[in-house]
């Protein structure tokens, strides 16, 4: 088992490099790197249902590109960016614990994970669902896997998708998000809806847009799956705040997270 996991990261490896090796940064050559990518994932196992109903007719997003060269809110201060991306969220927020309070209650027996910090998630990312994107998620991932920028990284997410599709779990027509390719209310990468989504409604579907166990459970799979310790705090120097650090990189954005879930948890 071990060498067969070993061999599959390896291949997926060489594949991410094979790909950096023929990125571009301009629309150019996009259609020969979709028609060779296409060829490496009928061999890696794909079929041909899910190459065409993925990626048949996708084309070069320049708008995602300027949006992946242009993420300067990340560069404000902490305070003005919580004091922007948190207006009015500790009201609404509560109100979403009260609604959903035996589903959180649930979801925290299992994974271990409070409402509070399920909540700030929740709201940062969409606004509890309100936000979630309006581009076509493989349009994303295959522009921004041509890139040159992170073509390796963006590879990996591509291949994530059409295991999506493959698995019957969505559509390319519903994977619908955000201009970097994430999914649902909690902003899933492809990566991490494969290896975290779970069913929690009794339905058996993993549904990251619509279902708001589904959501909330995923969301604290993926914590937990990345080392949140159950009962614990999240304050700067702890384990659960190194874990928001896996969350997002942007250490504003880390901030931004434990303060709102500190804030939502004072009741």
């Amino acid at each position: 088992m071990l060498r067969t996991i070993a061999m599959l990261l390896f291949l997926v490896a060489m594949l991410g490099q094979a790909h950096a090796r023929t990125c571009g940064n301009t629309a150019a050559g996009f259609n020969k790197w979709m028609s060779d990518f296409k060829r490496d994932m009928r061999k890696q196992g794909f079929s041909n249902s899910t190459l065409s109903s993925s990626l048949n007719g996708v084309t070069y997003d320049r708008r995602v590109i300027r949006l992946d060269r242009g993420q300067k809110s990340f560069k404000q201060s902490f305070e003005r960016f919580y004091k922007r991306r948190t207006q009015g969220m500790v009201r609404i927020g509560r109100g979403k614990m009260r609604r959903y309070a035996r589903t959180f209650a649930r979801v925290e027996k299992k994974y271990g994970v409070p409402a509070a910090m399920l909540t700030a998630i929740w709201g940062l990312e969409t606004a509890f669902g309100a936000f979630m994107g309006k581009r076509s998620i493989m349009r994303s991932l295959a522009t921004l896997s041509y890139d040159c920028r992170r073509s390796a990284f963006f590879t990996h997410e591509l291949i994530s998708a059409l295991k999506i599709v493959q698995s019957g779990d969505l559509q390319p027509s519903q994977m619908i998000g955000a201009w970097a390719g994430e999914i649902g209310q909690t902003q899933f990468l492809a990566s991490r809806y494969v290896k975290y989504a779970v069913s929690f409604d009794g339905n058996k579907t993993r549904d990251l847009y619509k279902s708001v166990p589904d959501v909330l459970a995923s969301t604290a799979a993926w914590f937990k799956g990345n080392g949140w310790q159950r009962g614990q705090g999240w304050q700067p120097g702890s384990t659960n705040y190194a874990v928001l650090k896996k969350w997002n990189r942007a250490s504003v954005y880390q901030k931004t997270i434990a303060k709102l879930a500190s804030a939502l948890a004072r009741r």
